[in-house]
């Protein structure tokens, strides 16, 4: 006797067994995956903590991080040391790269949950650089990034990330034009605590004044430009009782 494809069970029956089979095919892939995944996140990682201490492929007006293939030697070669902050204290630890700072900031939301702040320090051509993780919010969705300090807390670079700004606006914080502008910026004025502030009509479009706390915005991308400003200021200020004392 022909099955009867016409009633409810059926089709209740089949729908069922069609999401079981995808389920467990998702299932599959995503375990067989898993640790592709996580090699691909930590590739990402390094090549954006050495992109933004200077360590990359650039040629003129590209950003081109350092090859996939020797991204492990690299990082070994130009990251001497890995911390995780707290104060004014640092405690080395090989893994910090691995900290995920999104998790740690969703922890801290518990007072009694102490943050892990992870610290990288790289040395190029005889040159300390303190390279700190920071992550916001934009227009749309998260922005993240990676900025290089001096003693003297001035940047020495940057990499910043989104995941979903408006194409050819606020996507272009991750372009060469925008980020070479934070190079040379200060982030004290003083001994005060200022960031870098995204400024729409800056009075110094070149960028020629580094110690103005500001770089010139993005046309057309203002609600991305504040958060990350307003980002640097968020996550730099957790490292400040740490970078202070690299000063004295």
């Amino acid at each position: 006797m022909a099955n009867n494809t016409d009633k409810n069970s059926y089709t209740v029956l089949f729908a069922t067994g069609m999401v079981l089979i995808v389920g467990a095919l998702l299932a599959f892939v995503a375990s067989s995956l898993r640790e592709k995944i996580a090699e691909n996140k930590r590739i990402e990682k390094q090549q954006n903590i050495l992109y933004a201490m200077g360590v990359n492929e650039n040629e003129e007006g590209t950003v081109a991080f350092v090859s996939k293939d020797i991204v492990a030697g690299e990082f070994s070669k130009y990251i001497t040391k890995q911390f995780v902050v707290k104060g004014t204290e640092a405690i080395e630890d090989a893994n910090a790269y691995l900290i995920d700072i999104k998790k740690e900031e969703a922890e801290a939301k518990n007072p009694a949950y102490q943050r892990r702040l992870p610290l990288f320090v790289g040395n190029k051509d005889n040159k300390e650089f303190y390279i700190i993780p920071v992550r916001g919010k934009g227009l749309w969705d998260a922005i993240w990034g990676y900025v290089s300090l001096d003693k003297d807390l001035v940047v020495q670079g940057v990499f910043f990330d989104h995941a979903g700004e408006t194409p050819g606006l606020g996507s272009n914080i991750k372009e060469r034009f925008f980020m070479d502008d934070f190079t040379g910026e200060h982030i004290l004025n003083g001994d005060t605590f200022k960031g870098i502030d995204v400024a729409k009509g800056n009075a110094d479009p070149k960028n020629n004044d580094k110690t103005d706390n500001e770089v010139d915005a993005i046309a057309g991308a203002t609600i991305t430009g504040n958060g990350l400003a307003a980002m640097l200021k968020k996550d730099l200020q957790l490292y400040l009782p740490y970078l202070k004392t690299l000063k004295q």
